[in-house]
């Protein structure tokens, strides 16, 4: 009897070492440190990338150089390619299953860590944790809720407006003033094309006129300088009538540039100011002609008076 009882404490404590998994000297132990356990402790299962069980927590316990946070150390089968980059996390398959210590897989590029490394971890947060962050939710839940009620009444009233805008009253003034204005266009259209048809036209018959002005300009300061080069002699009479002529093509030149801007706004009158002007140009042309056949005009009178011989001069 006792030697069966010593066979059932051997076996015990075999199956408590396996279950611990500190018979297996080949598992390579690893370490990481949370902020809150998760309720593990030792012997809680190891899993990698959600698989099957690949080895058993060793020890649980408060890190002797930061309180604030837990040791955890592990160990896992050698053929887990736990690497350099691998994040440690205490999860469960479900809300009310146990928690087990979780091994995320690292890049295919990152080499294994080394026997004893320290992963990576991901802080486990409980039902407390959830609690309090609802718990700080609640004001600003409250003020998102109060600031979305506003944003309801001010769209509430936007569409009020825009409801009395699109009021059958409204549409129905909208629609007369349409067809006010598209009869008022339909009724004068024969007589604006009519008009910009005249305005055309005086145009077309303006633009020679101009041109025949501006060469009569052009010749009568040819006319000037031909003079100025012609009469060297400095005579006071001589200078005045030229000052005279020139102020007389800077008039000429004033009013084709004042014709030019009261062209539009005297469309009416466009047949009577082209003969005017075509008459002034006659008169500047003929004025011009006769400067450069008889320049002395300009100083005496053309038809000079009699003058005998020993007598005086004539006045």
């Amino acid at each position: 009897m006792g030697l069966f009882v010593v066979v059932i404490a051997a076996l015990l404590v075999v199956t408590v070492f396996l279950l611990s998994g500190k018979m297996n000297g080949n598992d390579i132990p690893y370490r990481a440190y949370f902020k809150n356990a998760g309720g593990l402790g030792p012997g809680a299962e190891v899993h990698y990338a959600g698989g099957p069980q690949v080895g058993r927590v060793s020890k649980v316990e408060s890190d002797s150089q930061d309180p604030t946070r837990m040791e955890v150390d592990f160990a896992v089968d050698p053929s887990v390619p736990v690497k350099s980059d691998s994040v440690a996390t205490i999860t469960s398959t479900s809300p009310l299953g146990d928690n087990f210590l979780g091994i995320n897989p690292g890049s295919r590029s990152a080499p294994r860590a080394a026997r004893g490394a320290t992963l990576k971890s991901i802080d486990y947060t409980s039902l407390d944790d959830l609690k309090a962050m609802i718990a700080e939710l609640g004001p600003n839940a409250n003020q998102l809720v109060n600031n979305l009620n506003e944003r309801v009444v001010a769209l509430k009233e936007t569409m009020d407006r825009v409801n009395d805008l699109l009021s059958p009253q409204n549409r129905a003034n909208v629609a007369a003033t349409l067809a006010t204005t598209r009869g008022m266009l339909e009724e004068d259209r024969p007589t604006i094309r009519a008009t910009l048809g005249n305005i055309n036209a005086s145009s077309r018959k303006l633009e020679p006129l101009i041109d025949d002005f501006r060469k009569a300009s052009t010749q009568a300061n040819e006319a000037i300088s031909h003079i100025d080069a012609m009469i060297g002699e400095d005579r006071p009479d001589i200078r005045e009538a030229v000052a005279s002529l020139r102020r007389a093509m800077a008039s000429a030149a004033s009013a084709t540039d004042q014709l030019d801007r009261t062209l539009d706004a005297n469309s009416e009158n466009l047949d009577e100011i082209i003969d005017n002007l075509r008459h002034v140009t006659q008169n500047l042309n003929s004025f011009t002609e006769t400067i450069k056949t008889r320049p002395y005009t300009l100083i005496r009178a053309s038809d000079l008076k009699p003058h005998n011989p020993g007598g005086a001069p004539p006045q």
